[in-house]
């Protein structure tokens, strides 16, 4: 048997990680700027992170959720107190997209309708109705049409004005700070005239936090740079720091009946062990103030390059745009300088979403490899 070949690769293996660098076979280091997708949030090789999941699996490493477990109401506790939302409700599964299934569908059961609202260039996951409001139309079946969507244009609050208007939608959702898409900050007005008019229309708002949370735009969760409330909020990626794990903050007005959601593995014990122990270091290591001393100090370096464009992001989710494609450069600094980055939508675009425990040195050295990679 062979790998079904869906992944264009760098013909690099990792075999070893430490803070924010990892190590391939041969031994070779390299400076991690990417986070495979933004999901090493407190670095790699934790030694809290590795501690709790390793005595964890020591102990007990799977049962179902028809027994108590009081990691997932420890999970809950500290994630309340971080992000400051203590009065939402925590329903754990296995990841980003299937948390968007379950955000569309608690929506979708309080409103009895069908239709969403999504934004230009999201991305929202690729399990069956994740990747039907996912604004990539080359990766969606046609049994994954099965409902209305409308996307449209970030930032602009007529046309959401307008599809509310209707009556038959049954919740917008959008991302914290657009990932994929290009690193695309809704602003706080646009955030809170969406948020009022979900309110008027009683609509759901779903927040996808999935790459934005956790700390990463400098906020715990990136809409909390505007002053709103979501009915629900979808998390994944940097919780885990590796491990699969995903959720949806529920807000009180939700109610739960037994049945009404359920997942075999999801909120398991070691993916409690791995989320609490990422929370733990988050707050004790200041990650959050972290993230927005470094990512303040990058976006003020990147803009004195000249052949740099333009630089969005908030903390340490960056966008770099150039005048040309950069998957040839995205190589060279991998091949040559041993560096990681991510690629975006756009492919004029390099995305930097690097661990949030990154030092001042790191980001230096990222810098210098940067520069030697434009220069020759």
């Amino acid at each position: 048997m062979k790998l079904f070949d869906v992944y264009p690769v760098f013909d690099i293996e990792p075999v070893k990680g430490d803070g924010c660098y990892i190590y391939d076979k041969s031994g070779t280091k390299y400076l991690d700027f990417y986070g495979g997708h933004a999901v090493i949030s407190i670095g790699h090789s934790h030694p809290h992170y590795v501690e709790m999941v390793s005595t964890q699996l020591a102990n007990l490493g799977f049962y179902s959720n028809s027994v108590e477990n009081s990691l997932q109401v420890e999970l809950a506790e500290k994630l309340g107190a971080l992000s400051g939302l203590e009065d939402y409700q925590l329903f754990l599964c296995n990841s980003g997209a299937e948390a968007n299934e379950n955000a569309l569908k608690m929506a979708s059961f309080a409103t009895g309708k069908t239709k969403i609202i999504a934004f230009e260039n999201a991305f929202h996951g690729r399990t069956s109705s994740a990747v039907n409001i996912t604004h990539n139309l080359k990766i969606q079946a046609p049994i994954n049409q099965t409902f209305e969507r409308e996307w449209l244009p970030l930032n602009e609050i007529e046309p959401v004005k307008l599809a509310l208007e209707k009556g038959d939608i049954a919740a917008v959702i959008i991302e914290g700070i657009q990932g994929i898409g290009g690193i695309y900050i809704p602003t706080k007005t646009f955030l809170e005239a969406v948020a009022e008019l979900c309110k008027t229309y009683d609509v759901p708002l779903i927040l996808d936090e999935i790459q934005s949370g956790s700390g990463r735009s400098g906020k715990y969760f990136a809409f909390q740079y505007a002053d709103i409330q979501p009915d629900i909020i979808s998390i994944a990626k940097g919780i885990g720091n590796g491990f699969p794990i995903g959720g949806i903050l529920l807000s009180p007005k939700y109610k739960a009946s037994y049945g009404l959601l359920g997942t075999t593995f999801g909120g398991n014990h070691l993916a409690c062990a791995a989320a609490i122990s990422v929370l733990d270091v988050i707050k004790n290591e200041n990650l959050i103030e972290n993230a927005n001393k470094i990512g303040d100090y990058l976006q003020a370096k990147l803009k004195q390059i000249p052949t740099v464009k333009a630089v969005r992001g908030k903390g340490l989710m960056i966008g770099i745009d150039f005048d040309f494609p950069v998957g040839k450069l995205r190589t060279k600094l991998v091949k040559e300088h041993q560096l990681f980055t991510g690629s975006a939508g756009n492919p004029n675009t390099v995305r930097l979403l690097p661990p949030l425990n990154v030092t001042m040195a790191d980001a230096d050295l990222f810098l210098e490899k940067l520069i030697l990679a434009l220069e020759n």
